[in-house]
């Protein structure tokens, strides 16, 4: 499941890291599925446990996975719909960009929907 480029300009744990969230964004990893094990995950690729950790521990600090004490870590519940969200939005403001709109219409564009949300 994971490709480990060793002589990759991303440090190892940084390419565990980016993979597990590109897998979540495209829904291979779904809320709630449990991630390989630090040990298990460190075999496979032939690392150390402490980089595998590494990269689970920037990944919870993001809020991306939650870690149990022996249970294992796991894919938090919302973000994959998040990610999902971000993707939509992403491909609407590169439309909108194309179409000529600046950066500033678009800001001025998202700031309406809140006001009209908070005054809702």
């Amino acid at each position: 499941m994971f490709l480990i480029n060793l002589q990759g300009k991303d440090s190892i744990y940084e390419q565990i890291r980016e993979q597990i969230v590109r897998f979540i964004g495209l829904g291979v990893l779904n809320t709630g599925d449990r991630l390989p094990t630090v040990r298990g995950l460190a075999e496979d690729l032939g690392i150390n446990p402490n980089t595998v950790m590494k990269a689970y521990q920037e990944l919870e600090d993001k809020g991306y996975i939650y870690m149990l004490n022996k249970k294992g870590a796991f894919v938090s519940k919302d973000f994959g719909s998040r990610q999902k969200n971000a993707d939509e939005i992403k491909k609407y403001i590169e439309s909108f960009r194309k179409e000529g709109y600046s950066k500033e219409e678009l800001i001025d564009i998202v700031n309406c929907v809140y006001e009209r949300s908070n005054n809702a």
